[in-house]
């Protein structure tokens, strides 16, 4: 079985592949000092929970936060005996390495995402992601990642609001009844919702315009739901995006012999 670990700036996903399908799905908050004792003793305690009988082989890792990557290695090879696959370091493989400028570094999620879309969809594919920010993937026709675009997220803009602004409440979002506040909560959803409404909107199509193609539009991550009940942003969305382009990477280098 196959472990792929997801790890974001907010929350870390662990996901159990047994080649066919996914058998679980846990989620915790990111913690710069989480060992990997405390990783184990999360993990098995949820897993008997579920009644999962966990034969893991094998460990892929995408992380945003660099510093955790050291305790979830240690946590695949002490406690699963392997040494995991980490997106973005020389020995992962990607198939279709990117096109970016000369010395960039590419977010490992971006890189997956990527591999994902076009795994499934083929190639000119935009895919947006609802997390911590809201980025915009290019993937070229012929799979590789060409670039994209890094906007705050929701949650995020909604605390930066809040923290610089002493005199406006920190609200949950959702889509108001009307474009027009009548209240200081129903404004900044409005301002917010309407805002990304239109963020998306307008980069995608400058994004197809620049590129002079049609390109469709895959959503994932936490709020993507919410906008694409809202509005019809996308063709569609795939909340399990992340977890099946680690699947890909790994099996990838599982065919070119690196691990």
């Amino acid at each position: 079985m196959l472990l792929c670990i997801d790890c974001g700036n907010t929350n870390t996903v662990f996901s159990i592949w047994d080649g066919e399908r996914f058998l679980c799905t846990l989620r915790t908050s990111t913690h710069h000092s989480r060992t990997a004792d405390a990783y184990f003793t999360w993990f098995s305690t949820l897993v008997k929970h579920y009644g999962i009988e966990a034969d893991i082989t094998d460990v892929i890792i995408s992380s945003t936060v660099p510093r955790v990557v050291f305790n979830l290695r240690v946590f695949a090879d002490r406690f699963f005996n392997c040494r995991p696959l980490v997106v973005g370091k020389p020995e992962c493989v990607l198939p279709h390495p990117p096109r970016v400028d000369a010395g960039t570094q590419v977010g490992p999620d971006r890189l997956v995402n990527t591999a994902a879309a076009f795994d499934r969809h083929g190639g000119d594919i935009i895919v947006v992601d609802f997390g911590t920010a809201t980025t915009f993937d290019v993937v070229a026709a012929d799979g590789a990642y060409v670039g994209g675009v890094i906007a705050p997220g929701v949650n995020l803009s909604l605390e930066a609001l809040h923290m610089a602004a002493a005199a406006l409440p920190h609200v949950d979002i959702a889509k108001p009844q009307k474009v027009v506040g009548t209240n200081t909560v129903t404004c900044i959803q409005s301002g917010v919702f309407w805002g990304y409404v239109g963020l998306v909107k307008e980069i995608c199509a400058r994004i197809k315009a620049e590129r002079d193609r049609e390109m469709r539009i895959i959503a994932t991550g936490g709020l993507a739901p919410l906008f694409q009940q809202s509005e019809d942003l996308f063709d569609r969305f795939e909340d399990d995006l992340t977890m099946h382009g680690l699947t890909v990477i790994h099996a990838y280098n599982k065919e070119q012999g690196t691990i």
